[in-house]
């Protein structure tokens, strides 16, 4: 089992599991739920007490990995497989990302 925190603007939303069996599940703070005024992270997770579960990576996430030349460097260089999609987005979306969410190693 792996496992990462999500941030939303600097403030942790959520957490992010993968399963030994590859599955995911994202889960967000009660904190986070419990303050009418936090958003959702995504409207494809929208504030809720349930997990979300699935057998791949959430398209949310998905979508914030790099594609073509860029991930074959960052496979390349951090030596991780074109195919592991949580550890590419561990270390791609740390800290610098194109929308509010970061995702960070716990």
């Amino acid at each position: 089992m792996r496992q990462a925190e999500i941030y939303f603007k600097s403030e942790k939303s959520g957490t992010l599991t993968q399963l030994d069996n590859g599955s995911f599940i994202f889960e967000y703070d009660d904190l986070w739920i419990s303050d009418n005024s936090k958003p959702p992270i995504s409207l494809t997770l929208p504030k809720n007490k349930k997990e979300y579960k699935s057998n791949y990576l959430f398209p949310f996430f998905y979508n914030m990995l790099p594609e073509g030349t860029n991930k074959q460097i960052v496979c390349k260089n951090m030596r991780i497989d074109k195919d592991d999609f949580f550890s590419l987005l561990l270390i791609t979306a740390r800290y610098d990302t194109i929308g509010a969410v970061t995702v960070k190693k716990i």
